[in-house]
C-alpha cells in the first residue's frame, strides 16, 4: 500500500484583524501520497500559496489537522516543527531566498551543519554537482544567473533527502527557456528519488506536466485531477 505523505483534514485559516482579515482557507481536506507530483493552481488571492506554506509548516492554522508522514504538525511547538521541517520538508520559492553572503557550497552545506549532519560539505558538492553547477561551487549569489541561484537553491531543498518537496512559483523569476530548464530538472529530480512534488504555478502548462492537478479557488478546493477519468485534465 502507497504511503501517505499529506493528510490534510478541515484545514482553515484567517489571516490579518478586525476589518483586514481574510479566510484564505475554508475546511480543506487533502490527502497525497508518497511518489505523486502535484500541481496547484488558481488565480491570484485563490489561497495556493499559503495552502502550500501550511503544508510547509511554515504556517500555522486556526482549526483542522496537518499530518506529514503521519506525524501531526499542528501539535508541535515551533522547535520540534523546525527540527521536522529540516528533516523532512525541502522548499524551493521564486525568489530563491539564498545568503548573500556565502557561497553556492554554504547556502546547501550550512543548513545541513546546523541539522548536525557531519558529512555536510560532501552532500553539498554532491548536490551541487548533480544540478550541473560542480564548477559554480564557491561563487556568490551575485555571481550567479538567476536560473543558476534556482538550480542552488534545489540543490539545498534536496540536500537532506525529504520526503516532500514543495515548490511555490519556482519558475517566476525566471525567462521562458531558464524556467523550463528548472522544471526539467525539477521533474527529474522527483523521478530520479521518488520524492513527493508539490507545485503551486499559475502556469497551467507546467501544472499538467504532474500527474495530479488541483485547483483551488477562494481558499477551496475545487477541482482535483484525482477525482476525474485517468487522462481527463483539470479545465482551465
Amino acid at each position: 500500500m502507497t504511503e501517505t505523505v499529506i493528510d490534510l483534514k478541515n484545514a482553515d485559516l484567517t489571516l490579518g484583524s478586525a476589518a483586514a482579515s481574510v479566510h484564505v482557507l475554508k475546511g480543506i481536506d487533502l490527502t497525497i501520497k508518497a511518489g505523486e507530483a502535484v500541481g496547484i493552481i488558481g488565480p491570484s488571492g485563490s489561497g495556493k500559496s499559503t495552502l502550500l506554506m501550511v503544508l510547509a509548516g511554515l504556517e500555522r492554522l486556526d482549526s483542522g489537522e496537518i499530518f506529514i508522514k503521519g506525524e501531526p504538525l499542528h501539535s508541535f511547538s515551533e522547535d520540534v516543527l523546525a527540527e521536522f521541517r529540516g528533516r523532512n520538508i525541502g522548499i524551493v520559492f521564486q525568489s530563491f531566498h539564498l545568503i548573500a553572503n556565502m557561497t553556492a557550497l554554504e547556502n546547501v552545506a550550512v543548513p545541513l551543519e546546523l541539522a548536525g549532519n557531519s558529512e555536510a560539505f560532501d552532500i553539498a558538492r554532491r548536490e551541487l554537482t548533480a544540478v550541473g553547477l560542480g564548477e559554480r561551487l564557491n561563487h556568490y549569489p551575485g555571481q550567479l544567473s538567476g536560473g543558476e541561484q534556482q538550480r542552488v537553491a534545489i540543490a539545498r531543498a534536496l540536500a537532506p533527502s525529504p520526503a516532500l518537496l514543495i515548490a511555490d512559483e519556482p519558475t517566476g523569476n525566471l525567462d521562458t527557456e531558464t524556467g523550463r530548464q528548472i522544471a526539467d530538472l525539477l521533474f527529474a529530480k522527483q523521478a530520479e528519488r521518488g520524492t513527493t512534488l508539490l507545485l503551486v504555478t499559475h502556469d497551467n502548462s507546467l501544472a499538467a506536466r504532474c500527474s495530479r492537478q488541483i485547483r483551488v479557488r477562494s481558499g477551496e478546493i475545487v477541482e482535483d485531477s484525482a477525482d476525474r477519468p485517468i487522462g481527463q485534465a483539470v479545465p482551465a
